[in-house]
């Protein structure tokens, strides 16, 4: 088998010598014209020989042609004695051969196999020509030898359809010789086919498999300069250029496996198609340029000219692209490998790359790693050809796009500018359109509010007399700020829902709006509750068809609606009037129930959306003006207020707003007023004691030194300005430092230390005031009803009960014990004509606090604060009175109860007038504790009826509860009734102990008031207690 590869190869150089032999013969034929040969015989024969050679040859090369090739199988060469030669296997390659009958002209496939043909025939050395002209022609033609050179053992495989033949001196050589003829000097041939009948150009270039299946080659090809893998600083193979791995005994038969995977459909299963090992890659090729040009006299470039003199054309644009990037970056020296300047070249030509990238370029140089770092090298492009004219239009290039940039960054900003500023000014144009429309539309709902006030004070007696419709909206129209830092807003604008209890009045139908859903238990609770009217129950105990008829009226007297705007806005801490506003469905309900009707609007902290909700309705509201009521229901307006109707307030000064003012007006406070052991410093807008904060007198160091002084002069001359000086000064200059030191808020939980408190105070403004001097102080509450008419009525009175902070009511007892009603009637009465003069109608809310003067031990009573709001107490007094069925007469300071009659003596006897007693009650409308939320309602009021908790309605006297909601059950409100104010107060704080007993583990005590209204309580019967001793004393023995 080898002996046959042997001649087969030398086929090719057979052909070539016979052909040559017989070219010379002819013109040596020719040359002898004069002899007597048969010159145009033998020209005949040699022309037939020739030309049956010539047949042969295309026959074979046409299959040699269309062969593919496989790469070469990696192996060991010291144990492979003999390298097996390339030979196709013909029978299983189809003949393609061009039909010049049917087909006019060559294709593209038939020139390039017709170009590879001749480049075959003229290489005389391959041993196939002999071979094919010995079978075919029987013709033996002479081995032609070539010279061994130096270089022979190493070759390289080229691509593409060119044949290069070595340089050689002689081309005889002995045929005993052929044995000896190095592998090295054959035909040095690599053709890159190209199987167009089954895929196209562009699938085998854009697939990296179709490339290895195609070409049977592991080359690497490189068409863009931004490559990963052709970096010019890594070590790595050159790209054109084949990567042949050390051979191992392992990769050898793993990478014929590879080489062979993608070709199992083109090329047959024969013994033939056997690998060719590829030896080094190392160029024999290799020649200089420098500067950037070829020197076309030197050998070793002669040399690689005339080995690839048939392919030059494709090589010469190659090697000047090369020169051309060789002189654009100045490099002075660079080693040219031939035979990859070759292959880049045939890529180049064959469409595979419009033009060379640089690392292309780069990759067929010997030293690429020196000529890359140069041309790398920043600046290295103009020290070049061109390098000036470049340099030149790269700094306009630049310089160019740097006023193109700040021109298109200048337009753009002035294109954001004018859409800002357009936008800006849409906005806020559409702002002052819905500003001026809200403002038209306030003043016109305030127009309508004054006529229909006017209205309703012209009217007032008439519908007072007659049947009328309340229209119960617990509002509290607190600032934002304010609404949101309150925990369970929602909670507390229902805790005035015992208002329900104004159907007492036959002629009174109340609406109330509920601030929330409430449950079924509440809704049953209130049901029966009503039903309860004490009233109803005088005359009879027993139950009768017109105390049924009375209880099923009261029942559809009152109605309890839910805005639905509820839903809406759940956590946004909305006042009752805003949520009233925004919800259509209610408002509607509300002005089918009231047409036709007499009916007015009573609120609670007046709001803005007061007077929308009133003008969809078309009722009055029984209140001030919004304005009007946020002016005066401030601390500072209620000293104007108290100042008008001249009732004694405590020493103090409003509308404080600056810190040094702050520091003055304390320090003249203090000089002025020696013997106050504490003063108050209080918000202009807070409510129930959250903006109140308190500092004493005795942690101030000079006081000491100041009551001396003032002991020094006495009382008469210490008033003048004169004396007070020194102690003023002195004061000034400790009070700083004693508010930042000792001065506290009285409810933490609001603001947690003086600086909070301060900044709050100062932003919103506030009154500095005296604490009664004294150790025992008595606070109490009036609730006034200024008409619309003009006539003031006092409608409840009580004694608060105070909370941890002493500053906070959260309960009081009814009447009210600790002023003289004389007295007490005409302060309220000064002070509701006071509010009458300034617009002001509706429910006031009226603190006094009096103590014992230590002076003179005359009991005074002081003004501290005005509310212009339906108050906790009178809600809860309304509850009272509608259990009890009795009145508050404030003129007397007596709760009148009338009992039952208990028989008649005969059917038409005249009904005589029950009899009237008196009673006391505590009342609570803000007892909170934490745990009450693990008990329902229905089992609060089973375990209380169990410890005998309950309203007794024959007797009028008991406990009463007040619900609020069914969610979170936290907050409730009591009421005990009772002979005496001692009896109620024990009832009160009896109560008040079991329930937590029963509510509170001993290790979940939970969160509440209980404990310290109850220690508020004990302390309140003791002096009552000693209060009665010292009346018995007093009294003369008769």
């Amino acid at each position: 088998m080898s002996d046959e590869l042997k001649n087969e190869d030398k086929l090719g150089a057979v052909l070539f010598q016979v052909q040559e032999d017989l070219r010379q013969l002819r013109c040596t034929l020719v040359s002898e014209r004069g002899n007597t040969l048969d010159i145009q015989s033998l020209d005949a024969a040699i022309g037939k020989t020739e030309r049956s050679i010539w047949k042969h040859a295309d026959d074979y090369l046409k299959t040699v042609n269309t062969q593919l090739l496989v790469l070469p199988r990696i192996e060991d060469l010291q144990k492979k004695k003999q390298i097996p030669k390339w030979q196709p296997a013909l029978e299983s390659i189809q003949d393609v051969r061009p039909q010049r009958k049917h087909i006019p002209g060559a294709s593209p496939g038939e020139k390039h196999k017709s170009a590879l043909t001749k480049c075959l025939l003229s290489n005389p050395a391959h041993p196939n020509n002999r071979a094919v002209m010995h079978q075919k022609c029987g013709i033996s033609l002479p081995d032609v030898h070539k010279r061994r050179t130096n270089t022979a053992k190493h070759r390289r495989i080229i691509t593409g359809p060119v044949v290069s033949l070595p340089v050689t001196n002689s081309l005889a050589m002995p045929e005993e010789d052929m044995g000896t003829v190095p592998k090295t000097s054959l035909l040095q041939m690599s053709i890159q086919h190209k199987a167009a009948s089954f895929h196209s150009r562009e699938d085998f270039y854009s697939s990296k498999t179709g490339l290895k299946s195609r070409c049977h080659k592991q080359l690497k090809w490189e068409t863009e300069p931004g490559s990963t893998c052709e970096r010019i600083d890594r070590e790595c193979t050159p790209i054109w250029t084949t990567k042949t791995p050390p051979p191992t005994p392992t990769s050898s038969s793993m990478d014929q496996w590879g080489m062979m995977q993608g070709t199992n459909g083109l090329i047959p299963k024969s013994p033939h198609n056997l690998p060719v090992q590829v030896p080094v890659n190392i160029s024999k090729y290799d020649f200089t340029i420098l500067m950037g040009r070829t020197n076309p006299m030197a050998t070793d470039f002669r040399h690689f000219k005339q080995s690839f003199s048939l392919c030059w054309s494709s090589v010469v644009d190659a090697l000047e692209a090369l020169e051309k990037l060789l002189r654009d970056f100045a490099v002075p020296l660079a080693k040219v490998s031939g035979e990859r300047l070759v292959e880049l070249s045939h890529v180049w030509e064959s469409g595979w790359l419009k033009a060379p990238p640089v690392t292309g370029l780069l990759s067929v140089l010997e030293n690429t790693e020196e000529v890359s770092g140069l041309v790398l090298r920043p600046g290295q492009r103009y020290k070049g050809e061109g390098g000036t004219e470049a340099a030149a239009i790269h700094i306009q290039s630049c310089w160019r796009r740097y006023l193109a940039r700040t021109a298109y960054l200048r337009h753009c900003q002035r294109k954001w500018a004018v859409e800002t500023i357009a936008v800006s000014w849409l906005m806020h144009t559409q702002k002052r359109h819905v500003r001026t429309a809200l403002q038209a539309r306030r003043f016109r709902q305030l127009e309508n509010f004054r006529s229909r006030a006017q209205h309703l004070a012209a009217n007032w007696k008439h519908i007072q007399s007659s049947k009328r419709t309340i229209i119960h909206i617990p509002s509290l129209g607190y600032s934002r700020s304010q609404r949101m830092k309150l925990r369970g807003y929602d909670i507390i604008q229902n805790i005035q829902i015992s208002r329900l209890c104004d159907i007492r009045d036959e002629n009174v139908q109340v609406i109330y709006v509920c601030p929330r859903h409430l449950g079924e238990d509440l809704l049953h609770y209130y049901t029966s509750l009503l039903k309860c009217d004490g009233a109803s129950n005088e005359a009879d105990t027993r139950p009768t068809a017109a105390s049924s008829s009375s209880s099923s009226s009261s029942v559809r007297r009152f109605i309890i609606l839910t805005p639905e705007a509820v839903d809406y806005f759940p956590t946004r801490n909305m006042c009752l009037s805003t949520l009233l506003k925004y919800s259509p469905r209610a408002l509607k309900r509300i002005k089918h129930l009231i047409q036709g009707k007499q009916a007015y609007i009573v609120g609670w902290v007046a709001h803005v959306d007061d007077l929308a909700v009133a003008d969809e309705l078309g009722v009055p509201i029984l209140a001030p003006e919004p304005a009007v009521a946020q002016l005066y229901s401030t601390k500072s307006g209620g000293k104007r207020i108290f100042a008008k109707a001249e009732v004694d307030v405590p020493p103090g000064q409003g509308d404080i707003y600056t810190l040094n003012q702050l520091h003055e007006t304390l320090a003249r406070l203090m000089t002025q007023n020696i013997d106050v052991h504490r003063w108050l410093f209080k918000m202009d807008s807070e409510h129930g004691g959250r903006g109140t904060a308190f500092c004493d007198t005795c942690h101030l160091s000079c006081y000491n030194w100041a009551l001396q002084e003032c002991h020094r002069y006495g009382p008469e001359l210490w008033n003048t300005e004169g004396i007070q000086e020194s102690v003023l000064v002195r004061y000034l200059d400790e009070v700083p430092a004693w508010l930042a030191r000792y001065a506290q808020p009285a409810k933490t939980s609001c603001y947690p230390n003086w600086a909070c408190f301060l900044k709050t105070f100062l932003r919103q403004g506030g009154v500095v005031e005296a604490y009664p001097p004294s150790e025992s102080v008595t606070c109490l509450t009036v609730d006034l009803l200024l008409e619309p008419g003009g006539e003031v009525t006092m409608l409840s009175c009580g004694d608060q009960l105070q909370g941890s902070c002493q500053l906070e009511a959260i309960g009081s007892t009814v009447p009210q014990t600790s002023v003289h009603p004389e007295t007490l009637q005409s302060l309220c009465m000064r002070v509701g004509q006071a509010c009458l003069q300034r617009l002001i109608v509706g429910y006031v809310s009226v603190d006094l606090a009096t103590f014992l003067n230590r002076n003179t031990m005359e009991q005074k009573v002081w003004a501290i604060d005005l509310d212009l709001t339906y108050s906790d107490q009178l809600a809860m007094t309304q509850m009272l009175l509608m259990m009890t069925g009795g009145t508050l007469n404030c003129r007397t300071g007596c709760l009148e109860v009338p009992m039952p009659i208990q028989e008649k003596c005969c059917e038409h006897q005249i009904a005589a007038k029950p009899p009237v007693v008196n009673r006391y009650a505590v009342i609570g409308s803000r007892l909170f504790h934490s745990n009450l939320s693990m008990l329902y309602h229905n089992v609060l009021f089973m375990v209380c009826r169990a410890h005998g908790t309950g309203f007794n309605i024959k007797s009028k006297q008991g406990t009463v509860f007040a619900v609020y909601d069914s969610s979170e059950r936290r907050t409730l409100g009591m009421i005990t009734v009772s002979e005496d104010l001692q009896g109620a107060l024990v009832t009160f704080a009896r109560n008040l102990s079991v329930i937590h007993q029963e509510i509170s583990p001993p290790k979940m005590q939970g969160e509440t008031n209980f404990k310290v209204l109850i220690k508020n309580i004990e302390d309140v019967v003791q002096m009552t207690a000693q209060n009665k001793m010292r009346a018995a004393e007093d009294k003369p023995v008769v």
